[in-house]
């Protein structure tokens, strides 16, 4: 597929509307503007993919809305080098941002079919995801513990497996709420079995799953 002169122009308009919708963190705007997102679009529907909009990926999965995408990667308050664990792998887009910001991902799905997917196009992009699939709930013990956590589905409430991965001062960011709607938040471990939660608006996610098929 190619990322041509359009595709990098829709990049940029889309860029555009980021910051005037509020995103002010600069390394999330350049990692976005970076990724080409219609690479994660099925070639039906590519005039689809720098519309502000989640989109249907099959599987009754959906790629993030780029406002969200942009959103959750600045509450998590990414540095170069961080190790992050990504809770719902989808089509790979999340952790693509995330690897083009200098991270090292670790990304779970729960679905087979967009777990093989993603990886073979996260491998074509060379982006510093290892993909895994698995029950997000369960996170990945084996690899903890990590700087920073994000889950891309919409859960019932905080998985603990989750919050004991993260580092001392480490940032989960979580949608928690019912299927309808969700509030996005910041869970900073402050401690052991102490954490600052903020709550950043409401936003509407996918369910979190913990059946793998």
């Amino acid at each position: 597929m190619e990322d041509s002169f359009k595709h990098q122009a829709l990049r940029k308009k889309l860029i555009a509307h980021l910051k005037k919708s509020g995103i002010k963190d600069f390394k999330v705007l350049q990692a976005m503007e970076k990724i080409p997102r219609h690479f994660f679009f099925n070639s039906a529907f590519l005039q689809f993919a720098y519309d502000d909009k989640a989109f249907q990926i099959g599987e009754g999965q959906t790629i993030s809305q780029p406002y969200t995408v942009a959103r959750q990667t600045e509450l998590l308050e990414v540095r170069k080098g961080d190790k992050i664990l990504e809770i719902g792998t989808g089509s790979g887009y999340q952790a693509a941002v995330l690897s083009a910001m200098g991270a090292e991902v670790y990304s779970v799905e729960r679905n087979k079919k967009l777990h093989e997917r993603a990886k073979v196009m996260l491998e074509k992009l060379k982006c510093d995801v290892k993909c895994f699939y698995g029950d997000g709930y369960k996170g990945l013990p084996e690899f903890a513990p990590y700087d920073r956590a994000i889950v891309t589905a919409a859960a019932p409430y905080v998985p603990e497996s989750l919050l004991h991965q993260l580092k001392a001062r480490g940032i989960l960011v979580i949608p928690v709420g019912n299927e309808s709607v969700q509030a996005m938040k910041q869970i900073r471990k402050i401690g052991n079995d102490e954490y600052d939660i903020k709550d950043f608006g409401n936003f509407s996610f996918v369910p979190l799953l913990n059946e793998i098929n």
